[in-house]
Parts: structure tokens; sequence; C-alpha cells
């Protein structure tokens, strides 16, 4: 059980606000130049697979897993839309099914050691 389940979840919300944040704005900082095509899809993945990992370490039933999956694909796909009625950013569906493979990926990761990293760096944080 997290000690620290509210410092988490504020983490997480505000990961997410981030997130719509940089699919909204007119002019998003480049984070990554990848030198193929649909590279920008790697960012979507890795994105929203570390919103589902961080997620998952804190919903920790089967039940509320998958709320939390289902919301994170609800939001990748939303915004999308929202990016395509925007007039300044594009929809692309693509980018709905890289956010929902990192969705994925991220629930897969957290059913590895990976998903006790919150654990992990509180009980290190009561050792000080």
């Amino acid at each position: 059980m997290l000690k620290l389940r509210y410092v988490w979840l504020t983490g997480g919300w505000l990961l997410i606000g981030l997130v719509v944040y940089l699919s909204l704005t007119p002019h998003p900082p480049e984070v990554m130049s990848l030198p193929f095509p649909n590279g920008d899809k790697l960012e979507h993945g890795f994105a929203y697979a570390s919103l589902s990992l961080w997620f998952c370490q804190i919903y920790l039933s089967t039940r509320s897993r998958m709320i939390a999956i289902v919301v994170l694909i609800g939001l990748g796909v939303g915004l999308e839309f929202v990016q395509g009625w925007s007039g300044y950013r594009t929809f692309e569906v693509l980018d709905m099914v890289a956010d929902g493979f990192g969705v994925l990926l991220g629930l897969l990761l957290a059913l590895t050691p990976l998903g006790r990293l919150f654990v992990l760096i509180e009980t290190a944080l009561r050792q000080i």
C-alpha cells in the first residue's frame, strides 16, 4: 500500500495536464527530432506508456486498472478530435493508435518489477 498515494496521484494528474497542454498548444516544443517518418508516434507511445505505468502503480485491482486504461485511451482519442477541430493542429488516426499501444505497453510494464517503482521509492525514503 502506498503511503504517499495522494502525492503520486497529484503527480499523475499534473502529467495528464502536461499531455493535454502539449496536445493542444499551437506550437508544441520539439522534444525529439527523429530522422524517420512518423517519428512523433514514438513520443505519443512514450507519453501514454508513462501515464499508464504511473496510474497502474496507484490503482492495483484489475477493475481499477481497466478503468484507468479505458480513460487514458479515451483521453488520447478525445485529444486527437479536439486537435482536428482546433484549426491549428491536425487529426491523425496513427496518433490514436500510438497512444493506445503506449497505454497497453504501460500496463504490461506495470506487471514487471518496474511496476513496483513507487513502492521502492517510498521504502528508500523511509530509510533516510
